[in-house]
């Protein structure tokens, strides 16, 4: 096993002081001399390129990199959204699986953030709000994509006082934090709809392919991550998110991700970023498919099935596609052989596509905010999926009635579990509203893969799809095993590190801080 259990200090150390003495924090730049710095704009170019690799975090700051993701996202949101799972049982079946949350684990994303992907974000909009207006908006935009990561996993965070030398370290609740996201997405979005491309700074843009860095694919990002961002809080501020969600949608501010080839994701190709998802799956062995992906995706037998997981590689499930059931306990590695994921070092870490925007602008037509067809962008979501990964027969395969399969599992009959997903692909215009939703976030779930962020988010919003329960619950009655988990805890070390922060903490999220605590846009209900 590579992952690392050791708390490093210094990074709770930098996230507590993180608001204070943010500019010390990041020796990235140590190697470059001061004229360096300045030489081909590296001194507005090394900021960006931290900030781009710390979304799906694989920057290296002197320690190592894989592990920290795989603390940070693999073993909380990639596992609890459905998507994956781990042979190996860790602390001997009692962890994050079982609801037995590792502190050390889940505070690593609020850490690894604030001690050093925040303060290089600060750094660059001090370096070019009033210099590289383009740049600037880029850093905004990038700013809001990093934090509402962390917002959606913990709820309340530290964003609009970050690093204030008037207030303090005063946290945002959800809410606030949520507008700021909006407000940032409308100054970023403004500006790029008057400024020309500077491609200057082209070459340290790392996420927008080749032959299409510049304004234009800035602003569809801002306004797609704008829609999904209205979405998420469509029970929660109705009246905010349709308005939202209609500005992201306004052709004139610049359009939205409409094309499978238009997919937002950190390029591994010449850029010196690696996908740490890759190392822990390949070189590693530690990403398994989860029970619910098996269910789902070989239930409605998904042309997209073999470019997600590899079958079995052993035992009596070989060639098969066959997942771990999360909540079982298991202390053993018998599941070792079972489907892993094809994710590889060189695969680009992927953010965004146009088949989610498609699925947004399909719920946002289902809400009766917009003229659209529900059906159109639905099945437009599914075929533009289908491209992107390369997979045939969409057609067919929108035509389909199959339902999910139930979970056998191969070596313990007591894990077997009925298939809980209840839509199949086919659409029906004659099925109730919240039919239709399961059947839109269902089919979202499956093309947003392999990026458990987002999903595990829209699965608690709206509760689809409908995973498999923990069959052992260790959260000592803090999570209803029925209702299932809604949030990780803040740091524990805040606790001690900054006694005030942490009860301003508290207070925003307006719950106890556990994992049975539902954020602000977790309303428990969809219409």
């Amino acid at each position: 096993m590579k992952l690392i259990h050791i708390r490093l200090l210094i990074i709770a150390i930098s996230c507590m002081a993180c608001t204070k003495n943010f500019e010390t924090f990041n020796s990235d730049e140590t190697g470059f001399s001061e004229e360096e710095k300045e030489y081909d704009y590296n001194r507005y170019g090394i900021p960006l390129r931290i900030i781009q690799q710390g979304i799906y975090f694989n920057y290296d700051w002197g320690k190592g990199k894989n592990w920290p993701f795989q603390m940070m996202q693999n073993l909380n949101a990639d596992m609890f959204s459905g998507y994956m799972h781990d042979f190996t049982p860790f602390n001997a079946g009692l962890s994050n699986s079982v609801y037995n949350l590792n502190n050390s684990w889940n505070g690593a994303l609020w850490e690894n953030t604030y001690g050093y992907i925040l303060t290089e974000i600060k750094k660059s909009e001090d370096l070019t709000q009033y210099t590289y207006p383009e740049l600037f908006a880029v850093t905004k935009i990038l700013k809001v994509e990093v934090m509402h990561r962390v917002s959606d996993i913990y709820g309340p965070i530290v964003y609009t006082h970050f690093a204030s030398a008037l207030t303090g370290v005063v946290p945002d609740s959800q809410a606030e934090a949520y507008q700021a996201f909006f407000n940032d997405l409308e100054q970023a979005i403004l500006i790029l709809r008057v400024e020309k491309d500077q491609t200057l700074f082209h070459k340290f843009d790392m996420i927008m392919p080749v032959g299409q860095k510049g304004v234009r694919q800035w602003l569809q990002f801002a306004n797609s991550l704008r829609l999904r961002l209205a979405l998420r809080i469509a029970m929660a501020n109705p009246i905010l998110a349709k308005q939202q969600a209609l500005a992201a949608l306004n052709p004139n501010n610049g359009g939205v991700l409409a094309m499978a080839n238009e997919v937002v994701a950190v390029s591994t190709n010449g850029t010196g970023y690696t996908n740490p998802l890759g190392v822990i799956n390949h070189t590693w062995g530690e990403v398994s498919m989860n029970a619910n992906m098996e269910s789902v995706l070989t239930g409605y037998k998904d042309p997209r099935l073999p470019y997600y997981f590899n079958t079995s590689t052993g035992g009596i499930c070989k060639g098969l596609y066959k997942g771990i059931r999360q909540g079982t306990g298991f202390n053993h590695i018998k599941y070792r052989t079972h489907s892993n994921s094809t994710v590889a070092q060189n695969t680009d870490a992927i953010l965004m596509s146009a088949s989610e925007i498609w699925f947004l602008r399909a719920e946002a037509a289902l809400r009766g905010w917009t003229s659209e067809s529900v059906a159109h962008c639905y099945e437009q979501g599914v075929i533009e999926s289908f491209v992107q990964w390369g997979a045939k027969n969409a057609e067919e395969y929108l035509k389909s009635n199959a339902k999910a399969n139930d979970y056998i599992d191969a070596f313990d009959s007591f894990y077997n579990i009925k298939a809980q997903c209840q839509v199949s692909p086919r659409w029906d215009e004659t099925a109730t509203n919240e039919t239709k939703l399961e059947k839109i976030i269902t089919q979202k779930w499956i093309a947003c893969y392999p990026d458990g962020c987002e999903a595990w988010a829209e699965q608690r919003r709206t509760g689809y799809p409908r995973l498999f329960p923990v069959l052992t619950n260790k959260s000592d009655g803090k999570i209803d095993t029925k209702v299932m988990i809604r949030r990780l805890n803040f740091p524990v070390i805040i606790t001690t590190a900054d006694p005030s922060q942490y009860t301003m903490l508290c207070e925003k999220l307006n719950g106890e801080d556990h994992g049975g605590t539902r954020l602000w846009w977790d309303t428990g209900r969809n219409f």
